[in-house]
């Protein structure tokens, strides 16, 4: 039987060097702007670092998706991809890379680098914060929408699941699952 591909999230971590900061951020205009005519690209974010203590304002985080692993592939082998980080050597480092797939997306821990919990323990997790949250979408929001034509309502309750989803609910139930998800600590040190 054949895998079934997943789509797949990268996060690049890059240092850029002081008063270099608006350099960079053309920069990552133009690398997602070739990436985004590859195959496969779903699409590109950035996130700019903290302003932390002592002038040093960390990392900053480039994060990208494409449909499946050989689409990434395809991106990450090209001669394209290898100009545009050729350019920005002298005033960028990277620091750390990120892959995940699937589900493994909603159970990141900040400053946690461990593997995904198992896909079971994911399951169980989701369930439980999905089915209050389609309860309540089909109680409270879905009645006022009937006039709508199935493709808005679909829209509607599609798009407000994944965002609470995505921002509100499950890094919540990450951090008061953790110990399931992850296991004690303190047991294994």
């Amino acid at each position: 039987m054949p895998q079934r591909s997943e789509p797949v999230t990268v996060t690049v971590a890059r240092r850029v060097a002081p008063g270099r900061e608006a350099e960079f951020e053309d920069w990552y205009v133009g690398i997602i702007g070739s990436a985004s005519r590859f195959p496969g690209f779903l699409g590109a974010g950035i996130l700019r670092p903290k302003e932390a203590s002592g002038g040093d304002a960390g990392d900053w985080h480039v994060v990208y998706r494409f449909s499946d692993a050989a689409s990434l592939e395809r991106w990450e082998q090209s001669d394209e991809r290898a100009d545009w980080l050729q350019r920005a050597d002298e005033f960028v480092e990277e620091t750390g890379v990120s892959r995940v797939s699937g589900l493994e997306t909603w159970f990141a821990m900040p400053g946690r680098t461990a593997p995904a919990p198992p896909k079971w323990k994911m399951f169980l997790v989701t369930l439980a914060a999905i089915v209050p949250l389609v309860l309540m979408m089909n109680v409270l929001v879905l009645p006022l929408l009937t006039a709508w034509w199935l493709i808005a309502r679909t829209l509607v309750f599609s798009g407000t699941l994944t965002v609470l989803m995505t921002w509100v609910v499950m890094p919540r139930m990450t951090r008061l699952f953790s110990r399931f998800l992850y296991g004690d600590r303190r047991r294994r040190t």
